[in-house]
């Protein structure tokens, strides 16, 4: 059983920083791509920074320059460094990664349960 597990989140003032963990676990052969993902109330679920595996990251425009996305692909992990936070950025952010477990000839998508981050003005 393959779990993705998010750390990080909380309660900021604007202009301040967080830093998200997510760290995959289980029978995994290969992960491809880690990132992450947010859904704000009311709206849908949005891309927020993704890591192909050796590729320069991938970011929705409205964090860059202020959220910076990493891997440690040896501890199966990805970070999202988020700076000068604003209060548009208060959503649940997920951990979404493209994987195959040991045997199974296919890619899967899997997700985090979510961890919750909320800027205040």
């Amino acid at each position: 059983q393959v779990q993705l597990v998010e750390s990080g989140g909380g309660l900021v003032q604007a202009g301040g920083s967080l830093r998200l963990s997510c760290a995959a676990s289980g029978s995994i052969s290969e992960i491809l791509t880690m990132g992450w993902y947010r859904q704000a109330p009311g709206k849908q679920r949005e891309l927020v920074a993704t890591m192909l595996n050796g590729v320069v990251p991938n970011y929705t425009d409205s964090v860059k320059g202020r959220f910076t996305i990493s891997r440690d692909n040896t501890k199966k992990t990805v970070y999202l460094q988020m700076n000068s936070l604003k209060p548009e950025d208060t959503a649940v952010y997920y951990c979404y990664a493209k994987l195959r477990e040991v045997g199974i000839p296919r890619w899967d998508d899997c997700w985090g349960q979510g961890t919750q981050v909320t800027v205040s003005s």
